[in-house]
């Protein structure tokens, strides 16, 4: 049986990482592994992410697109159809995480028409469609809207 501490690499995986500026002795004495001069030979050597030598880098050549609205609000989303296999009789987005139906942070609760309700429910959303209204009070049920 494979122990955890008995994991290593496959062979050839890893290799010696190159000590360089160690001597001529080291293999790589003269220029250290660097080459004759240039930006990569000096200390500190490297060009930030995405820089492409002064040509006006990509993420600048293309156009910026779409807007954020800082003002929206998301909506938990459940339909009528997983409320009627369900066997909550009130509906809130507390009771619908507590039974494991609704597995989301957010805070706001919509209602769908999806589906049909064949018993009372009492519903308490922060928004509803009209077709989930007219269902759930057809069946008996109540529907409240909290507020937004």
């Amino acid at each position: 049986m494979l122990k955890l501490g008995e994991i290593r690499n496959a062979r050839g995986a890893t290799s010696e990482t190159r000590r360089r500026g160690r001597g001529s002795s080291s293999g790589r004495g003269g220029t250290a592994g660097k080459g004759h001069k240039g930006q990569l030979a000096r200390a500190g050597g490297r060009v930030r992410l995405g820089f492409e030598g002064g040509q006006m880098p990509l993420y600048r050549r293309l156009p910026k697109r779409g807007f954020t609205n800082h003002f929206s609000k998301e909506f938990a989303v459940i339909n009528l159809a997983d409320l009627n296999e369900s066997e909550i009789k009130d509906v809130s987005i507390e009771s619908l995480k507590e039974s494991g139906l609704l597995k989301t942070k957010l805070d706001r609760l919509k209602v769908l028409g999806t589906g049909t309700v064949e018993r009372a429910l009492t519903v308490k959303a922060h928004a509803i469609s009209e077709s989930a209204k007219k269902k759930i009070e057809k069946a008996g049920g109540t529907v409240q809207i909290l507020g937004k």
